[in-house]
């Protein structure tokens, strides 16, 4: 048995182009199909800006960006497991409502993770 896939692509520099081209397509996916995603880009939009003009630490601007950055990627793969959920069925199933569900359960803790992590900074 050969570990080798049919859906893989090539290795190598072509590999890191062919991924970047996949990277920017599923950003593209994701800002015309996903309101939430939408919106999550326009918000980090103003605060990632803010934090040049806030008088705080080179390390909690990093942090304050980082948090804002982690909504993202956590909207990204809730998006895409929500893809995938409703790829395989779009009848109701307890299951299915499950997976939807951890997956915006995920989201609430990175958008609580940014909230948290911004009071904590601007008012200690």
């Amino acid at each position: 048995m050969s570990d080798y896939s049919p859906f893989k692509g090539t290795t190598g520099f072509k590999r890191i182009l062919n991924a970047t081209g996949y990277s920017l397509a599923g950003f593209k996916a994701a800002y015309q199909n996903e309101a939430a995603f939408r919106q999550i880009v326009w918000i980090n939009l103003i605060l990632i800006p803010i934090t040049f003009f806030l008088n705080v630490s080179s390390v909690e601007q990093a942090l304050m960006i980082g948090v804002c950055l982690l909504a993202i990627i956590v909207e990204l793969f809730n998006s895409a497991l929500e893809a995938v959920v409703d790829r395989v069925s779009l009848e109701r199933h307890p299951l299915s409502k499950n997976a939807k569900d951890m997956g915006s359960a995920a989201q609430f803790v990175a958008q609580s993770i940014i909230f948290f992590t911004w009071v904590i900074i601007l008012f200690r």
